[in-house]
């Protein structure tokens, strides 16, 4: 299924998921949903990811608090997740693009700094561009 991962820091990026396998591998351990939106779609997050310690990455409007660890946002049949549809994926880039740095928290409403985030860079391409030769 095609889906949308953000990370903490990361501006959103698609990605190709199968089996539950890889939707742990992509959030880092157990997963579990949410379902914050009226329309057919589900946040999938880490389970565990307070008790692991990993970092704040985007909050959730309507008392859903904040999530912490790497995501994924993927459609909803009736009984099982499925692709994003092309408008979903377009909506929930812009959504998420800026990062977050949380602040503070009031009841359960984080209060976030939004940033420009970093750029998503896939596994086979290096982290930092090749540096050009000096003069």
């Amino acid at each position: 299924m095609n889906v949308l991962v953000v990370e903490p820091g990361m501006a959103p990026y698609e990605k190709e998921i199968n089996g539950l396998k890889e939707m742990q591998a992509t959030v880092g351990g157990l997963i579990t949903a949410s379902y914050p939106y009226e329309e057919p779609v589900a946040i999938v997050s880490n389970d565990e990811s307070i008790l692991e310690g990993m970092p704040f990455n985007r909050s959730i409007e309507g008392g859903y608090g904040g999530i912490f660890g790497p995501f994924f946002v993927c459609g909803l049949t009736e009984d099982s997740f499925c692709s994003l549809t092309p408008e979903q994926m377009e909506h929930f880039k812009k959504k998420f693009h800026q990062a977050e740095i949380l602040i503070a928290v009031k009841g359960n409403e984080p209060i976030t700094l939004k940033v420009d985030p970093r750029p998503h860079t896939p596994p086979d391409q290096p982290k930092h561009p090749p540096k050009k030769p000096g003069r």
